[in-house]
């Protein structure tokens, strides 16, 4: 078993019984120097700097106790995804319905739109027209491009390559 993989067994029973999930496990500096274990979490109604820090400090301390890396000495930072962290899981994809996600597909291009359902294989986007200038409209005519679909528009799991959350100031 790889120390990532330990790092997730150690982490079980800090998940308050599935309450909490864990995004992203990270180890990196094994080759001498301080080591940095990265562990992202999260829930379905978010999690607080006070549940990371607790989790941190215990799995930490047992981590130290356990002599986790020799004697190699870690850093243990365990937070959030910050909002600019892809949607991985079903339950972030759930958690962010009615927001506007950035979607890049295997096949290299990109949707924009507003989440509006997820279903098991499956979200369904509400993509809007893009505003192009009078020039760039004139030249896909031209072309004969493949005008992007508009509405609500399904995309397949299996087709996402990555997906954000758009921030908005507005």
């Amino acid at each position: 078993m790889d120390d990532k993989a330990k790092v997730t067994e150690l982490l079980q029973p800090y998940l308050a019984d599935g309450r909490l999930y864990i995004v992203d496990c990270q180890i990196a500096g094994r080759q001498g120097g301080r080591i940095k274990v990265t562990v992202l979490l999260d829930s379905d109604e978010g999690i607080t700097i006070d549940e990371c820090a607790n989790i941190s400090r215990t799995l930490g301390t047992q981590m130290d106790e356990m002599n986790f890396f020799g004697d190699s000495p870690f850093t243990l930072e365990v937070s959030s995804p910050g909002v600019d962290f892809p949607l991985k899981f079903m339950r972030q994809y759930l958690r962010n319905i009615g927001r506007t996600l950035i979607v890049a597909l295997a096949d290299g291009k990109t949707q924009k739109g507003k989440l509006i359902s997820v279903a098991d294989d499956h979200i369904v986007l509400a993509i809007e027209p893009e505003k192009k200038s009078k020039s760039k409209k004139k030249k896909e005519a031209d072309l004969m491009v493949d005008a992007a679909p508009i509405g609500p528009t399904p995309i397949p799991f299996e087709q996402i390559k990555k997906a954000n959350v758009e921030v908005s100031f507005k």
